[in-house]
């Protein structure tokens, strides 16, 4: 095992660069209906009171329909972006999956799942190599977005949010089920060289 500064690398048999399988992520945070998730917006602001009453004489109502609409589609880009990394992060442990595989078919990377390495529970470590390999992800936090895919099996429509999620609480809530999952790994935890492993990211959105 190599040790470089307070990181821990398992030693990986022979000098070869392993490929593994590309990481396959639509990153366009489209929506099928971007129609009804301003609907959604919309009611939210209605049920949440957002915009509080205010007399006619004090503010017209157009200008109090022109907040409303800025207020709805602040809502929807914060939901598109939550999507979005929603999205990366289901990718990213469909990758892991795969990379399983790829090691259980490989005789010398065989051995390398131990408890300490890469535990069925938690899989950080191929987290770690991502970001080791600084993956271009649009400014995507890797480890949020690993985060919000542990915590939502599914993408649930905007209508199911507070605006408090989707302004202040999705970033915490994400991080914390990242680091429950990633501490579910026995100590030591060790990291993957990213010099011994190459992969491609594919935009899928593309196709």
């Amino acid at each position: 095992m190599d040790i470089l500064g307070d990181r821990k690398f398992v030693e990986v048999p022979g000098t070869a660069t392993h490929e593994l399988p590309p990481l396959l992520v639509r990153m366009a945070a489209d929506v099928k209906r971007l129609d009804r998730v301003m609907g959604m917006a919309s009611e939210l602001i209605d049920q949440e009171d957002l915009i509080p009453f205010r007399p006619v004489a004090e503010e017209p109502a157009l200008d109090l329909e022109r907040r409303r609409m800025d207020m709805a589609l602040n809502l929807v880009e914060q939901y598109l972006g939550f999507v979005r990394d929603w999205r990366w992060g289901d990718s990213i442990l469909e990758w892991i999956r795969q990379c399983e595989t790829t090691f259980e078919g490989r005789m010398e990377l065989r051995n390398l799942l131990r408890a300490d390495v890469w535990p069925h529970a938690a899989r950080a470590s191929f987290v770690t190599l991502l970001e080791d390999k600084s993956v271009d992800t649009g400014g995507v936090d890797i480890e949020k977005a690993v985060g919000m895919r542990l915590t939502f099996r599914e993408p649930p429509p905007l209508k199911c949010f507070s605006n408090q999620f989707l302004f202040y609480l999705n970033s915490s809530v994400a991080n914390v089920a990242y680091t429950t999952w990633a501490r579910m790994s026995p100590n030591p935890i060790s990291a993957l060289p990213p010099e011994r492993f190459s992969f491609e990211v594919l935009n899928t959105s593309l196709q």
